[in-house]
């Protein structure tokens, strides 16, 4: 083959594979990288409930289980397998004191070892008592029912004052405030809201109180009749000396002839 035509093919090849290399994007592919895996993530497993718990509620193994929880984001108050192997069967026989969620890590201030007593006294602060007064059941004397387990309230007697009935020559009664910021432990027997029930009737309310307030409701419940107060829930946190504050300005309310006198406590 003649020279002059060996160039031509050659000419015409180089031509061929030019438009090759444009055809497919004009530039050779290149390699893709393969990223790395992330690092797996440490957990450690931390002894949550099964299910919705309850106030209450004398918890079993099946309540329980164990769940993955990264280990840098478990704080101390939590149960883990690796602090507690056996926590799971150890946490077993105790009672809920406070109502847990589906889910929620367990934690041990929340629980009570009863070790055989009534719920009521398990649930009961060191020093304190639990005191039932009876209550209207249509309401009449515990906020129209809607006072719940957990609430505070203001605990109201209401009295014949004999002396003033006698020298004025009418009934004469008084109402007072005898304790403040009190905790309801239980209405009837409802000691939490079940089924999203919003208002609890009962003929009792039970109180939290100290042995002093035990004495001064029981004598008021003698001497005259017992009626609870709603307080807000901002007030629940208020400090003893405002408490004390708050009761010596309230006084009496003394009822004669019908009409109302609010006057200083004697």
């Amino acid at each position: 083959m003649k020279p002059a035509r060996l160039a031509v093919l050659g000419c015409a090849m180089a031509a061929a594979a030019g438009a090759a290399v444009l055809m497919m994007g004009g530039q050779p592919s290149q390699p893709v990288a393969q990223a790395e895996p992330a690092p797996a993530m440490r957990t450690e497993d931390v002894l949550v409930a099964a299910a919705d718990l309850p106030m209450g509620q004398t918890l079993r193994p099946a309540d329980l289980r164990w769940q993955a929880w990264p280990a840098d984001a478990v704080p101390s108050g939590f149960v883990t397998r690796a602090a507690a192997p056996g926590a799971l069967d150890e946490t077993a026989g105790s009672i809920a004191r406070q109502a847990f969620l589906s889910g929620e890590p367990i934690r041990r201030e929340k629980l009570i070892r009863a070790d055989g007593s009534g719920f009521m006294s398990a649930i009961l602060p060191s020093g304190m008592r639990a005191v039932a007064i009876t209550i209207d059941t249509r309401g009449a004397t515990s906020a129209g029912g809607f006072i719940l387990p957990n609430d505070r309230v203001d605990v109201i007697r209401t009295f014949r004052d004999d002396e003033s009935s006698r020298s004025g020559g009418s009934d004469v009664h008084v109402s007072e405030t005898i304790l403040s910021n009190i905790r309801v432990l239980a209405i009837g027997q409802t000691v939490q809201e079940r089924n999203g029930e919003k208002v609890v009737t009962g003929e009792t309310a039970t109180l939290e109180l100290t042995p002093a307030q035990v004495e001064l409701v029981t004598l008021g419940q003698k001497v005259g009749q017992l009626s609870l107060a709603l307080r807000s829930l901002t007030d629940a946190h208020q400090t003893e000396a405002a408490v004390r504050d708050e009761r010596s300005e309230s006084g009496l309310t003394v009822v004669r002839y019908g009409v109302s006198k609010q006057t200083p406590k004697r």
